[in-house]
């Protein structure tokens, strides 16, 4: 299991339940969580290890959002 953590632009639940289906349904996410408190909009994710960085920063791009990898 891997830990990826981003900075990203999800700043409103509504926000947050556009993704929902997207992550619920990616077989490779096992869970996943933002943080709207956080400055930085943090969004974690628990994953096999076959989901990559770059895996999650496509699919958050493509549904219209800024998502950017934290160092660990």
């Amino acid at each position: 299991m891997e830990l990826l953590i981003f900075q990203t632009d999800i700043k409103s639940k509504k926000k947050v339940k556009s993704l929902k289906p997207v992550f619920n349904t990616h077989p490779d996410i096992i869970k996943w969580s933002i943080d709207l408190e956080d400055i930085d909009n943090v969004l974690r994710i628990e994953a096999t290890t076959n989901l990559s960085e770059e895996d999650v920063v496509d699919l958050v791009k493509v549904n219209g959002f800024y998502i950017k990898a934290l160092p660990d």
